[in-house]
């Protein structure tokens, strides 16, 4: 970080950027920019107001938007659901966050003036900054848009004193969900976990019904899974079923031993030419190595971890596992909260073929207890926000077994796992209630190592497999090589040389 200016190398370009954007759409800029306490400055929040004190927040559907100032102003993003029920005829896209959150929220604190909003109809975050309106608080995934999106508009701080401050005690809550947010951080703690969309292992019991095959078991090994997975890749008449899906990219960003891609430096935030990382370590290629066992089993041609209701299979319900989420299975479960109005039809027609099963999803090893890193959503609070206390306090509320139990209770992973609140999964959604999923809080989320010093940018990790070995056909080892040395090297450069840093 310079002194002078306050902010990183990564800050002053990015900011940069966005500022020769607000210049470029006429807007008036402020002789100073208001002070962050994060890595990178703030983005002033000098929107358009009318003489009530609204900001007008003009965005690419046409729609009436605006935030008042005395509204705390609550933005949750990339979590499907949140962006359910939002289309151009008018409708907001709030029913979700209403039922999880928004409702509890009020009830809690009903002297705040809550206005909730939702990536991307009708917002986005180049809408908010383009009008100087700062969200308040920010529910967002931090593994891949700290320094994706809130980094870069300076709408992170350090909430360590504030995590203190409120009392909220961290050790209490999913350890690799604190970590997560730890490791995109800078040396700091940006956020503070929420709820986990959890990867659970999705089967069909019909399926396994059909040919006399028992079901997987909680625990159950990935050799174990490729045993039953060769057997259920099977053609029988005309019909031909895959055996399981398991989404690569995934597989590998979130792998189950913890590895993170990048080299530890000198540098929390090193230059693009300084990022260096390490795809071909032994560890790293165990992982692979277990996962192109089940890419290579013929007849059983990845295609989209979606096959498992539809996805890109010419028939519903023939593929008989899949490593998928929560939110999914809530879905495939036809819980209207979970499916969009206009795919309601499709998945009543298509769950005919399928009857769920759920169990944890497969270990590395026989008796290791370890799961995906946590597919985590988290709460940040900018240090542009006017209402940092009340922000503060609704964090704090976010994470109390209170709400965390009505978390749980809409089926999603918690981050504080309480008997109750364990106990609550699934409970408020009449669609599971015929589902066993006394599995989904098993397991250990793994927990990411080795990220100090280093600089997360958001790399090409679908070139390990979907590229080199699915379509070049080449092996492991050169896979793992290439991607190191050729692919990721390329395309940092190609993405610093247009002025970005993720």
């Amino acid at each position: 970080m310079s002194d002078k200016q306050g902010m990183s190398r990564r800050g002053f370009v990015r900011n940069s950027a966005l500022i020769g954007g607000l210049a470029a759409l006429g807007g008036a800029l402020p002789a100073t920019t208001a002070a962050a306490t994060s890595s990178t400055s703030a983005v002033p929040r000098a929107g358009a107001r009318s003489a009530a004190g609204v900001v007008d927040i003009p965005n690419r559907y046409g729609k009436p938007f605006s935030v008042a100032d005395d509204e705390l102003f609550v933005f949750a993003v990339n979590f499907k659901p949140f962006e359910l029920g939002g289309d151009d005829a008018g409708r907001e896209a709030t029913r979700y966050f209403n039922a999880v959150f928004g409702d509890a929220i009020r009830a809690k604190f009903p002297n705040v003036k809550l206005k909730y909003a939702t990536w991307d109809y009708p917002i986005r975050y180049e809408d908010l900054a383009r009008a100087g309106r700062v969200p308040d608080l920010i529910i967002e995934d931090p593994r891949t848009r700290i320094d994706r999106d809130l980094e870069p508009l300076g709408w992170v701080q350090d909430m360590t004193p504030l995590v203190q401050q409120a009392g909220i005690d961290l050790s209490a809550l999913n350890l690799g969900s604190v970590e997560q947010v730890k490791s995109r951080s800078d040396g700091g703690l940006y956020g503070v976990p929420v709820f986990i969309d959890e990867h659970v292992l999705l089967y069909n019991k019909l399926i396994f019904d059909k040919f006399g095959v028992r079901y997987p078991k909680v625990g159950s090994t990935y050799d174990d899974i490729y045993k039953t997975a060769k057997s259920l890749t099977r053609q029988d008449g005309i019909d031909h079923y895959k055996g399981f899906m398991q989404h690569p990219d995934n597989y590998l960003a979130l792998n189950q031993l913890g590895l993170y891609p990048f080299v530890p430096g000198s540098s929390e935030q090193p230059a693009p030419e300084d990022v260096k990382v390490n795809l071909t370590t032994a560890e790293w290629k165990q992982v692979a190595y277990n996962m192109n066992r089940f890419l290579q089993l013929p007849g059983n041609t990845f295609t989209t971890v979606d096959d498992f209701f539809k996805g890109d299979m010419s028939f519903p319900g023939h593929l008989a596992m899949s490593v998928h989420t929560l939110s999914k299975l809530n879905a495939y479960a036809l819980n209207p909260l979970y499916v969009e109005e206009d795919d309601a039809e499709d998945y009543a027609e298509w769950a005919k073929s399928v009857k769920i099963g759920v169990t944890s999803m497969p270990v590395l090893s026989r008796g290791s207890t370890a799961i995906y890193q946590p597919n985590a959503r988290a709460a940040f609070i900018p240090p542009q926000s006017a209402h940092k206390d009340q922000s503060l306090e609704i964090i704090k509320y976010l994470v109390s077994e209170e709400i965390q139990t009505r978390i749980s209770s809409y089926g999603v992973k918690a981050v504080l796992q309480t008997p109750a609140v364990v106990g609550a999964f699934g409970t408020a959604l009449p669609e599971l209630q015929g589902i066993d999923t006394s599995a989904v809080y098993w397991g250990d989320n793994a927990v990411v190592k080795d990220y100090h010093n280093t600089e997360y940018w958001d790399i090409p990790l679908y070139k390990v497999f979907r590229q080199h070995v699915l379509i070049d056909g080449m092996d492991v080892d050169s896979s793992l090589q290439v991607a190191e040395q050729v692919d990721i090297p390329n395309y940092i450069k190609a993405q610093a040389a247009a002025g970005l840093t993720w």
